[in-house]
């Protein structure tokens, strides 16, 4: 018989070696590397490839053949966390939902599954608490406990057997770090009994056409933690953000084969568990009455909706040697690359300032729309000169100082004006073709033209 073979995988990137060392060469982390056997191919099935497949075999199809189906979706009853999934929930999909530790993950799901059990059945897996602490919860947050199926267990072998008797139409497993196979020599936690774990419950999911919520955990970087392959064998991969202490949470998708990436939802937290916030644009414009320099507005794209966001700037001399570039919310390279920008294209030296960029109400910017609005922030503060209060501007700056467009401008005004907002600088292809009432656009294709406007304000 075929013998088993043994690797050794990093738990962070999911690289493979053939025996143990202490760092890994991809990702170049200490001490990562787990023992994970390899089972064998059957010298059966290698004998019947060799030998030529017996039987009926499914010719291919022309695409254009093949007629789409939509498939039908589960409601969770929160508007936005139905947004972030496209839709609603899929029968049959996997979904892992990871974030740090006091973020909300299991708020959030004990609030879903109670209000989906009312609609068919539903099991709660728990590994990590148990039933009294989650009854607690539950009535805390004055949720009806009387439908939800709740468990408390880690052995995958005893949760099929409960699964299978029970037939419910979604499951919760939190989380899927403490779960582990009996037929797995490893500890729980990891990579081989992830691994394991996840692809026996991904596949009784598929089986029985039943919704799968994962909970994952995360490294100290906040990536996920376990191997990699897992995030390739999930359909959706949802992150929750935000601090224990913050009253925000952002709901963001990373990987979702039922709708489109990148989509946003926005939650409170309050006594009551996560609320949706249907108007975030509201949340991350709380400013002052007084205009304050190194303060403006942009317009960024989340998915498939515009959002108001504030940036500030705080421009100090420096009495290090070399000067503190800080982001919360921004790329710490992009800044660094349109300081360098500012200074070659624009002619405003901040070599021995310091430089701290905030994104106000948490909300991590990622779209590069966001480029004139820090530089805008940083002349203001560098100046002393504050942007007028119902300005907003959005444009992505090139290397050689020139402002490119951004998709959705339209949209973007759009969004800016029902919030009361009269003045917009963007870029130049992004001038809408009809002016738009009540608002004054300023289109410019270059920093230095930009820079001008900030002049005359």
């Amino acid at each position: 018989m075929a013998k088993n073979k043994t690797a050794y995988v990093c738990g962070d990137c999911g690289a493979e070696y053939t025996k143990w060392q202490g760092q890994c060469n991809a990702c170049q982390a200490w001490n990562t590397l787990s023992r994970l056997t390899i089972a064998a191919t059957p010298q059966s099935l290698t004998r019947t490839i060799r030998d030529g497949l017996t039987g009926q075999l499914e010719a291919p199809k022309k695409l254009a053949s093949v007629r789409p189906e939509e498939a039908p979706r589960l409601i969770t009853g929160m508007t936005e966390l139905d947004r972030v999934l496209g839709g609603g929930l899929v029968p049959g999909s996997v979904i892992l939902i990871s974030g740090n530790p006091g973020a909300g993950k299991s708020t959030l799901l004990i609030q879903v599954m109670c209000r989906i059990a009312a609609q068919q059945k539903a099991l709660y897996v728990t590994g990590e608490e148990s039933l009294s602490q989650i009854a607690m919860r539950a009535r805390r947050l004055q949720l009806p406990l009387d439908k939800l199926d709740v468990l408390a267990e880690t052995s995958i072998e005893r949760l099929i057997l409960i699964w299978q008797e029970l037939a419910p139409g979604v499951v919760v497993v939190d989380s899927i770090q403490v779960m582990h196979s009996s037929e797995v020599d490893a500890s729980p936690g990891g990579v081989s009994q992830v691994r394991e774990s996840a692809a026996t419950l991904i596949r009784l999911a598929k089986q029985t056409n039943t919704v799968l919520f994962l909970v994952g955990h995360v490294t100290k970087d906040g990536a996920l933690a376990g191997p990699r392959i897992l995030e390739h064998m999930i359909d959706t991969f949802i992150m929750l953000e935000g601090d224990a202490d913050a009253r925000y949470r952002t709901l963001r998708c990373g990987k979702n084969r039922f709708g489109s990436v990148n989509e946003l939802g926005v939650f409170a937290m309050t006594d009551k568990g996560m609320l949706g916030v249907p108007n975030p644009s509201a949340i991350f414009l709380s400013r002052s009455e007084e205009a304050t320099p190194g303060s403006t507005v942009m317009v960024v794209w989340e998915g498939t909706r515009p959002l108001l966001v504030e940036a500030q700037a705080l421009v100090d001399h420096s009495a290090l040697g070399n000067p503190r570039r800080v982001t919360v919310g921004f790329e710490q390279n992009r800044l660094a690359m349109l300081l360098a920008i500012l200074n070659r294209h624009g002619g405003l030296q901040v070599g021995d300032q310091d430089v701290f960029i905030n994104a106000v109400g948490g909300i991590r910017v990622e779209e590069t729309s966001s480029d004139l609005a820090v530089l805008l922030a940083v002349v203001s503060s560098f100046k002393a000169k504050p942007l007028p209060l119902d300005m907003i501007c959005f444009g992505e700056v090139g290397l050689s100082g020139e402002i490119r467009p951004v998709p959705n401008g339209q949209e973007r005004l759009k969004e800016a004006v029902k919030h009361g907002f009269k003045h917009a600088i963007l870029p130049k292809a992004n001038t809408p073709k009809r002016p738009i009432a009540g608002l004054r656009v300023i289109p410019v294709s270059k920093l230095s033209e930009a820079l001008d406007e900030f002049d005359r304000l």
